[in-house]
Formats: structure tokens, C-alpha cells, sequence
């Protein structure tokens, strides 16, 4: 295959809206992007990021030597959560406005770098009396905000080169979701060597993600041509080398091309955008706040692929061939091909369902209204490729709670 002719120590610049540079030492232009930076006059910035893993990566290393040697000024806030609340993003904004910072840099995976991205909105002049809340409800719509620069640390979000980012709105049990233009990255960073540090559950969970994200644009309202071509080879890229990069975390290799399907995960749903799972997701970990959103996908996927399958079975076929082989693309195989994404989950060692994280059917009525009434929500339900109707978001939520090859009941 193609990959093999890449040489993954040799750093690429890879363009959508954002300029991403990806390959083993992309790290190291870190010292590029501040000097550009300080040129446009940013001497100061603020740096969010989680409690360890900016640090335990090795990545701020390199950070704090390339700010000290362009003379950038810089506080740090280090309390971004797995799910990061609109609260948090509101103290960073004050420790950001207090210090004078001018730029973000935002270091980890897609929480640390959804809060940057909300930071620098409320941190650009037009908007800081306004607060995260009336941003994640909005109440505003921003058309600018100040430099951010990516450094991601996983191979799933792909918010490194997207206009996305999500927050939970803790009073509320909200997780919207947003996108405005304003919020592509000016720079990110794809290091595959900062992802030898994650965990086994962190490596597959991520790569999950980027399975979601492509399984969704590829078959919502909007999808296209382009989105299916990235659909195709993001969930071939997964297929390979997950199971390489779980066996042995300091592949490269294999963390070079999952930071890749991941990348092109990112981009796919910025053209598809989203649907069901993570419609529903965002209800689950809203309520539960230490659900890793990557698990929750993996839970919900089985169903909302029986669920979608009958409207979009020849996509689905094709692009689901490396994990769910020898589908025709029939509507009636929907079962078959819902068992068989099943199945690679549990082989790859994912095998929780929603009994298992503590969710009952008691709380599906909570779960699909919140799924109906959160902010943003609505509009992924609204471009599913069938009627997103409450017995749908209802029956995916309750075939979730248990193995589907156990449950095998129609829709």
C-alpha cells in the first residue's frame, strides 16, 4: 500500500483552512509558529492544556523553550477536563484578559483544544463581556477571535483542522457543539511521537472517534463524494494499525498513520458534519461527566448503524469493508453489518455497552430529550439520512444498553 512509501520523519505541510504540520518532529516548528507569531506583534499568550499530559509527553518541553527563546510571555492553565465545561472556559478567559495574552496555545487532545478554541473568541475585543454559556447557547454569533495554535496530543479529534469545538454547560446538562470560522487553527501540530504516551484505552478510544466522524459525514444529508473518499481510506488507516499501535505503543508507524486517519477524520466531518452518535453521545457524557466521549461512540455505533443502514447501505458496504467485510449493500443486511461493527469493537477490546457505565432505561427519556433540546443538537438530528424521530434516538439509547448479537431485535 501507499504508506509504505512515506517516510514518516520527514514533516509535511498539510492545508485546509488551517496549516497543519504532521510527521514525527513537527514539534520542533513550534519555534516557526511563535516567530511568526511575534512578527504580528503577539508577545504574550496563554497555554491550555490538562494537569499532566502537556507535560508527561515531552510536548511542553519544547513549548516553553520556543516561548522563552522568541520572548513570549505565558500563563498556563492547566484544568481542562475530559469534558470541558463553559465554567472552565470562563476562568481561563480571565486568567487570558488579566495577563494581556494575545494568542492561545492549546496543548492536548480535543478538550484542551475545543476550550482554546472558545477562549480566544470571548479573549477578542468584540466579544469579552460576553461569557461561555451565551456562546455554547447561542446567544451570539462570533466572526472573529484571536490566534490559536493546535498542539495535539491523540489521533481521533481532529479538531486540529476543523471550525468545531464542544463544551458542556454543567447547570444545564448541555453539550453543544460549535462552529464558526473564526476558530480554524491558524497553526496545529501533529506529532506522532507525543501519542506513545497514551494510554490503551486513550489509543483506542480516540481512533473510535475518527471512525464515528467518518461514518457520520460520509452518510448524512450533506455528504459528498469527498467525504466518502476520506471515509473509506480514515476507516482502513484504523482497521491496520490500531491493533499495531495497541500491541505496541511506541510504533510510530503505527501512530503516524492513526494521527493521519485522524486528520482526515477531522476534515470529513467539517465537509459531512455529524449525526446520531454523537448526537446522543453528547447527552451521555453531559450527564455522566468521566464517560469518555470515544467509549460512548463505541457504544452507541452498533445501533445507529442498524439504524442507518437501510438508507445509505451501499455507502456503508464499501466503507465499512476493513472492520465489517463482504457486506452487498443491501437494506437488509442492516443487522448483519450492526453485529459485524459489533464484533471489531469487542476484538479490538471495547466491549463496555451503557449497562456497563451505570445507565439503566430509566434514563432514556432524560437522555433523548436532552438529545432534542440541547443546543446544536437538534441540527445533527435534522440532517441524519432518516427521520431522527424519538423512537429512533429512544430505541438507540435502549439497544446500547446491552450486546446487540444478544439482543437482535428490529428496530
Amino acid at each position: 500500500m501507499w504508506e509504505k512509501d512515506i517516510n514518516i520523519n520527514e514533516v509535511k505541510e498539510i492545508i485546509s483552512k488551517s496549516k497543519v504540520y504532521f510527521g514525527v518532529g513537527a514539534m520542533y516548528k513550534i519555534n516557526d509558529i511563535l516567530a511568526d507569531l511575534k512578527s504580528k506583534g503577539v508577545d504574550k499568550v496563554i497555554v491550555i492544556s490538562g494537569r499532566n499530559a502537556y507535560k508527561a509527553t515531552g510536548a511542553w518541553d519544547i513549548v516553553e523553550k520556543a516561548l522563552k527563546d522568541n520572548s513570549i510571555g505565558y500563563v498556563n492553565y492547566d484544568k481542562v477536563t475530559p469534558n470541558p465545561t463553559t465554567d472552565g472556559i470562563d476562568e481561563a478567559k480571565k486568567i487570558a484578559l488579566d495577563f494581556g495574552a494575545k494568542a492561545v496555545i492549546a496543548i492536548g487532545g480535543g478538550s484542551p483544544i475545543d476550550t482554546g478554541k472558545s477562549v480566544a473568541i470571548l479573549m477578542d475585543e468584540k466579544y469579552q463581556n460576553k461569557t461561555a454559556d451565551e456562546l455554547y447557547e447561542y446567544k451570539f454569533a462570533p466572526q472573529s477571535a484571536v490566534p490559536v495554535i493546535a498542539i495535539n496530543l491523540t489521533h481521533g479529534t481532529g479538531t486540529e483542522a476543523n471550525r468545531f469545538a464542544v463544551a458542556t454547560v454543567v447547570k444545564k446538562d448541555f453539550k453543544p457543539a460549535i462552529a464558526y470560522e473564526c476558530i480554524y487553527p491558524t497553526y496545529s501540530i501533529d506529532d506522532p511521537k507525543v501519542c506513545s504516551k497514551l494510554s490503551l484505552k486513550q489509543t483506542l478510544y480516540t481512533s473510535i472517534d475518527a471512525i464515528n466522524h467518518v461514518i457520520e459525514a460520509a452518510t448524512s444529508k450533506v455528504a459528498s463524494p469527498y467525504t466518502a473518499t476520506l471515509a473509506k481510506e480514515t476507516i482502513r488507516l484504523v482497521a491496520k494499525y490500531l491493533p499495531l499501535a495497541a500491541k505496541n505503543p511506541d510504533d510510530l508507524e503505527a501512530r503516524y498513520f492513526l494521527m493521519y486517519a485522524a486528520l482526515l477524520g477531522g476534515i470529513c466531518f467539517d465537509n459531512g458534519l455529524l449525526h446520531y452518535t454523537h448526537a446522543l453521545e453528547h447527552p451521555l457524557s453531559a450527564v455522566k461527566h468521566d464517560l469518555s466521549h470515544g467509549l460512548g461512540l463505541a457504544i452507541l455505533l452498533p445501533s445507529v448503524i442498524k439504524t442507518i443502514y437501510p438508507d445509505k447501505a451501499a455507502t456503508l458496504a464499501d466503507i465499512l469493508e476493513p472492520i465489517a467485510p463482504n457486506l452487498k449493500g443491501e437494506a437488509s443486511e442492516a443487522q448483519k453489518a450492526a453485529e459485524e461493527v459489533e464484533k471489531w469493537l469487542f476484538e479490538v477490546g471495547v466491549k463496555e455497552k451503557l449497562s456497563d457505565m451505570g445507565y439503566s432505561n430509566s434514563d432514556v427519556e432524560k437522555l433523548t430529550n436532552l438529545a432534542f433540546t440541547t443546543p446544536s443538537l437538534d441540527g445533527l438530528l435534522a440532517i441524519a439520512p432518516n427521520e431522527a424521530t424519538q423512537e429512533r434516538v429512544k430505541a438507540i439509547y435502549q439497544e446500547s444498553m446491552q450486546p446487540l448479537s444478544i439482543l437482535k431485535s428490529p428496530l
